[in-house]
């Protein structure tokens, strides 16, 4: 069937415009649609591999925005996340993966404003990679998460973006190294269980650079208090939505 990987390549190039504008976002409503036609590891795979090339290719677009400092204590807290997620061998379930994305942005709201973090400390940094990456180990996405710790940051909006680009891509790099090996100890590869063509995992990557360089020539043109206003206000309704139908997958599975 052609017609299910074209929708997914035209989902790709919607989300990865979206995340180039707001920073995020984008992320959420891919997974939301992947896990809906594929099986979680598939879906983490598929969308680990589009999201670390959208994300990936921000981060060179807006390179000389990026605050390099920050990605030590990152990874450092991330490759301990993976390491305890691997000693369980943790696969979540449908459902779980829509409410858990819907679920994040709404607490973060609901938070008091005082525990915002600033993540160009190194401490903050490390708790940053240890967090957001156990919600992108269970959720498949964690923008709203990783927002968090940048609510109190001094970078302007390319800044902003540019700095979480990388994050996300160090961060969809382990998710689908993760993914990936639970297959393989299950003698299940990816490219066995006839889910998803080979030829989609290699054209989600190329769809996501495009979408994302159209999304960053938009960000360029958009005014600093448009963009933190009306970033907020997507994130929020596109949560509401993926929780809704989590929710309902378990009440009407």
């Amino acid at each position: 069937m052609l017609a299910l990987p074209l929708l997914i390549l035209a989902v790709v190039l919607a989300t990865s415009v979206l995340s180039g504008i707001v920073g995020m976002a984008g992320g959420m409503i891919l997974m939301a649609v992947l896990v809906a036609v594929y099986s979680v590891p598939v879906a983490m795979i598929l969308h680990g591999v589009t999201q670390a090339g959208a994300n990936g290719s921000r981060a060179w677009f807006l390179r000389h925005h990026v605050r390099w400092a920050v990605l030590a204590p990152y990874l450092a807290g991330s490759l301990l996340c993976v390491g305890i997620f691997a000693l369980f061998r943790f696969v979540p379930d449908r459902s779980l993966v829509l409410i858990l994305i819907g679920a994040m942005p709404w607490l973060a709201l609901l938070l008091p404003r005082h525990w915002s973090f600033e993540v160009e400390r190194a401490p903050t940094a490390f708790g940053c990679g240890l967090s957001v990456t156990a919600a992108q180990l269970m959720a498949g996405a964690s923008g709203p998460l990783l927002d968090l710790f940048f609510q109190r940051s001094r970078l302007d909006r390319r800044g902003i973006v540019a700095t979480k680009a990388v994050t996300q891509t160090l961060g969809h790099l382990v998710k689908l190294g993760y993914y990936s090996s639970l297959l393989l100890l299950a003698g299940e590869p990816v490219f066995a269980r006839g889910e998803a063509p080979v030829w989609l995992f290699l054209a989600v990557v190329p769809v996501a650079v495009v979408g994302t360089l159209m999304g960053t020539r938009v960000l360029d043109r958009l005014d600093e208090s448009v963009f933190r206003r009306v970033s907020g206000q997507v994130i929020l309704a596109l949560a509401t939505a993926c929780m809704a139908a989590g929710i309902l997958d378990v009440l009407l599975p």
